[in-house]
């Protein structure tokens, strides 16, 4: 990464810290000062700040605990994320940064897109709005629901790109076939969101089914665009985030290929996001020169939802991708439990009508081998697993 964002970076947050006195207050809790900052090494002196600790400095001092580096009437739109937490949009363009998704997509001028994100409270909606508009599409801001009046739109004027929740696309994909035909379905394009369980295998599915291509993205209501799909593995780091994966408890960075949380610095710091922990986990794919991450893997879980196997954190995304990489598997489970002073790991799997169960037990066995780096002690077929089953579970006490 060039020298310049170091530069920018210090700049940007030595002059945000003098109009944001709860950005103030954290750099000097922590020694840390902005205008030194000339490296990643200076970068990471920082302690990481996790999303809980915003929300209690926003409660102590509504409503942005003092971190908003702007004027408010440079504010155009406040957004509410659970907490509550209040996210202030500032001018970004672009969706801040989302558009960049929809060009790697070649999706723009000609395509019109039908928008299902929610518009309220939530920045989704918006964002994917605002991005699509910026790449030269026509957008439909259709929101959530409404399935049958929203089916008819898609045939009637034409859609050839639709954002939506996996679960969403697919039934309105269904309901466009169910109610007017094959024939009449067009769209060729869908930015899905990401969804836990067999994401990566439903995608799959669905272009094959509905004769789409998938596109997704790595966004966060305080960062704006983070990563984005662009034909490779992963997500490419938008090129004004500095972006590092870190031990989600010393906040230090881990060795490149390990899972961790995805900890990351905007270059802009009218809203300063600075070190900030999303809660995320992923590994990095690629790396620069300096240490930073240039490409990031696909989403393991939110941090809290991963179990250490033999001091090994194992991420509800391992489970995953055992289905997605064994044949004839349609669901996967994995239990820790603690057994003679020893971490121990069960997979447990449900098939397919007819598939070769001892063919889908290797399968199995290997790919959570390569994915997690270490073995599981036992995996074996069951009937069925309960509806919405988390993918790993800690029974180390149990």
């Amino acid at each position: 990464m060039s020298e310049d964002i170091y530069k920018d970076i210090a700049q940007a947050y030595a002059a945000a810290a003098e109009r944001a006195s709860g950005l103030k207050s954290r750099f000097a809790a922590a020694g840390f000062d902005p205008a030194a900052v000339r490296s990643l090494a200076d970068l990471s002196r920082l302690p990481v700040m996790k999303k809980e600790e915003l929300l209690k400095l926003q409660r102590a001092n509504p409503p942005f605990g003092g971190f908003l580096a702007a004027d408010l009437k440079d504010v155009g739109r406040i957004y509410v994320s659970p907490g509550p937490i209040f996210e202030p949009s500032l001018s970004g363009g672009g969706g801040h940064g989302l558009d960049l998704l929809f060009r790697s997509a070649s999706v723009g001028a000609g395509d019109i897109i039908l928008n299902t994100w929610m518009y309220h409270l939530v920045p989704a909606g918006l964002l994917f709005d605002e991005a699509a508009q910026a790449a030269g599409a026509t957008v439909i801001p259709g929101g959530v629901g409404n399935t049958e009046l929203q089916a008819q739109i898609i045939v009637e004027t034409g859609v050839t790109s639709i954002c939506a929740s996996t679960a969403f696309f697919l039934t309105l994909a269904d309901k466009v076939i169910e109610t007017y035909g094959r024939d009449a379905w067009k769209v060729k394009t869908a930015f899905l969101g990401g969804e836990m369980g067999d994401w990566m295998a439903k995608r799959r599915r669905i272009e094959a089914d509905y004769g789409v291509t998938t596109w997704a993205a790595y966004a966060t209501a305080d960062l704006g665009l983070v990563g984005y799909e662009d034909g490779g593995d992963g997500y490419l780091v938008h090129p004004d985030r500095v972006v590092q994966i870190c031990d989600p408890v010393s906040g230090e960075q881990v060795a490149h290929g390990e899972p961790g949380e995805v900890v990351v610095t905007a270059r802009d710091a009218t809203w300063p996001m600075i070190r900030f922990g999303t809660g995320d986990s992923a590994f990095a794919l690629g790396s620069n020169a300096d240490g930073t991450v240039s490409r990031i893997s696909a989403l393991q879980g939110r941090v809290g939802a991963a179990v250490k196997v033999r001091e090994i954190f194992v991420y509800p995304r391992v489970i995953e991708e055992v289905v997605i990489g064994s044949p004839g598997v349609k669901a996967a489970q994995a239990v820790v439990t603690r057994e003679n002073e020893r971490d121990m790991i069960r997979i447990s799997l449900v098939l397919e009508d007819g598939a070769d169960a001892s063919a889908a037990i290797i399968a199995a066995a290997e790919a959570f081998k390569s994915h997690s780096r270490i073995r599981a002690d036992a995996v074996s077929v069951v009937p069925e697993l309960p509806e919405n089953a988390d993918l790993i579970v800690n029974d180390k006490d149990g």
